[in-house]
């Protein structure tokens, strides 16, 4: 509960942030992080997705921590909506949506479907421990409009000018901010 604590939780993040950029410069040679967190295999993949990704979570940790729902909500569209998208929609994805033939809309409707419920039960659990405290009623429609925002936002072709792994936290701290309004 130290005012410190998001500054020492801030350290793992910050760690593999180090980690990507090291390895990602090919300064060190990981084959197994390279396979584990890459797409194609290329050590400089190691620069883009993954580290906004880890960057984004020092983010959330050292900004909101557990003084408010926006940190937590940013946290599960990104890890747990659009990681459940990726996984669903690679395996099931055959009908893609129009406006962006690289995404399915399986995948979408899973990470609507999972950032929703990922959300509400990291909030609960902060809840449950008082962190927050919440008005359910109203809580659960926020959540659904910001489970809306992050999908529409990870669905349009913009990767080539802005990786998910900053468009989806970003549009989910804003939509959060703006229902939540702290």
């Amino acid at each position: 509960n130290a005012d410190e604590a998001r500054y020492f939780a801030s350290l793992v993040p910050l760690f593999n942030c180090l980690r990507l950029v090291i390895h990602g410069l090919s300064l060190s040679d990981d084959q197994s992080l390279i396979k584990s967190v890459t797409r194609e295999g290329n050590p400089k993949e190691l620069l883009r997705g993954p580290l906004y990704y880890v960057a984004m979570l020092m983010l959330c940790a050292l900004v909101f921590w557990r003084e408010s729902p926006i940190g937590v909500i940013c946290l599960a569209m990104m890890c747990g909506g659009d990681g459940v998208a990726d996984i669903i929609g690679r395996k099931y994805g055959s009908s893609k949506i129009p406006y962006n033939q690289s995404k399915s809309w399986v995948g979408s409707i899973s990470m609507f479907v999972s950032g929703f419920i990922i959300s509400i039960g990291m909030l609960y659990y902060y809840s449950a421990l008082g962190y927050l405290q919440l008005d359910w009623g109203y809580t659960m429609h926020r959540i659904a409009f910001i489970s809306l925002v992050a999908t529409v936002v990870e669905s349009l072709p913009i990767t080539m000018l802005i990786d998910d792994n900053i468009s989806v936290p970003l549009a989910s701290m804003l939509a959060a901010y703006l229902t939540f309004g702290h």
